[in-house]
């Protein structure tokens, strides 16, 4: 009886300690074929077009590394969280990413003011994050203190004000402009800092300065200041809704003077939103072209149609080079630990992605070329490129 009461007991024992192992493992960590990276995106709300892209390129790019073998032998599996392009939502988004669905790596936000709020919970859980298209220089760099934790795959708004006050200047030949910026925006207004200081530097005076909201409808009161003040571009650093609106409105009222922007320009619903005559005359600063016949822009543009219908914007491309920078991290991090992941992710180095050889500074930022680019008939044109000075 002692004996077959003790091999019950033995048998309670290994049974209870199967269970509570069982308990104690999550899906992920028993699957040791799967990568999980979180994409922070913003799905739905007023920049859903810029996260649907960027999604779209993140996508494309993992599925072909899957298709390939995927990364360390292991797929990638891809969670991702709608922000609904808020920024409280951002950090929702982020913590739940983190908490609950135990991701390695996030990806996002899209817009500069979204990845802001969500930076410090991704610090606090020492979790890697890149944002593919968040061109706010205070993403990466904080006070002067570079983030450790924070990456991008986009060049910074002040490369993109410093490149459209150049072109003004040097291309356009414009002495006097107004600055007409989204006050509900981080990104708008860096950017009007950064292009109002150069401009001044290479002698041009801002004559004016005005602001808008986001979804704004109505911009004829404001357009009428400008007009009175006769400048001869107007800088609008803003997001393709509200900037489409006000080229109509504008050449509506009988301004045909160049309007000039940054890459918040760059949807298709633009010309949607203005109508292709009113952009005639418009230029913007822009990650890449797809009309660039660079043998690796031509693969992705094609590769990109073929799975989506339709030729890719540059938050498409941007999403698809921060997709590439994940896999090559992880591949010599030899690792999916996310402080490992992270110092390989500091170590980027002359990495080939689609808008060109891409190597981070010791501020996390790439070192990169931009593209203007003009807007003819409702369509974009490759107008220069320009290569960091």
């Amino acid at each position: 009886m002692k004996k077959w009461l003790s091999a019950v007991g033995l048998l309670i024992v290994i049974i209870a300690g199967a269970m509570l192992a069982g308990c104690g493992s999550s899906p992920a960590a028993n699957d040791s074929k799967e990568i999980r990276v979180g994409a922070n995106v913003e799905m739905t709300g007023g920049v859903a077009n810029y996260g649907k892209s960027a999604l779209n390129g993140i996508q494309l790019a993992f599925k072909e590394v899957n298709a390939a073998g995927g990364v360390l032998g292991k797929q990638i599996k891809l969670i991702i969280a709608d922000n609904k392009s808020e920024a409280s939502e951002a950090t929702n988004a982020t913590t739940k990413l983190i908490t609950q669905d135990k991701v390695s790596l996030i990806m996002g936000p899209i817009t500069s003011s979204n990845a802001l709020a969500t930076l410090q919970v991704a610090q606090d859980n020492k979790i890697p994050v890149i944002t593919p298209t968040g061109t706010n220089a205070k993403i990466t760099v904080d006070n002067g203190k570079v983030r450790p934790y924070v990456f991008r795959s986009c060049f910074i708004d002040p490369f993109q004000g410093i490149v459209m006050a150049n072109f003004a200047a040097k291309t356009l030949h414009v002495k006097t402009a107004v600055i007409y910026i989204d006050n509900s925006s981080d990104y708008s207004k860096n950017l009007a800092e950064s292009f109002e200081s150069q401009f001044v530097k290479n002698g041009g005076v801002v004559i004016g300065k005005e602001a808008f909201l986001q979804k704004d409808q109505d911009f004829k009161s404001t357009l009428t200041k400008i007009k009175a003040l006769n400048p001869e571009t107007i800088f609008i650093p803003g997001y393709y809704e509200e900037v489409g609106k006000i080229a109509k409105q504008a050449r509506e009222m009988g301004l045909s003077i160049p309007l000039i922007g940054t890459d918040g320009w760059d949807d298709p619903k633009i010309a949607e939103v203005a109508g292709a005559d009113a952009l005639n005359n418009t230029f913007f600063s822009n990650h890449y072209s797809a009309q660039d016949t660079d043998p690796n822009i031509v693969k992705f543009v094609e590769a990109y149609k073929k799975e989506y219908g339709q030729e890719p914007n540059a938050f498409a491309a941007l999403g698809y080079d921060a997709a590439l920078m994940v896999v090559d991290s992880i591949k010599r991090a030899n690792s999916t630990e996310p402080e490992k992941v992270r110092e390989a992710l500091e170590k980027v180095k002359n990495l080939q992605v689609v808008t060109g050889m891409i190597t981070l500074d010791a501020n996390h930022d790439p070192i990169k070329s931009g593209v203007v680019i003009e807007m003819k008939n409702g369509k974009q044109t490759f107008k220069e490129k320009i290569n960091p000075e």
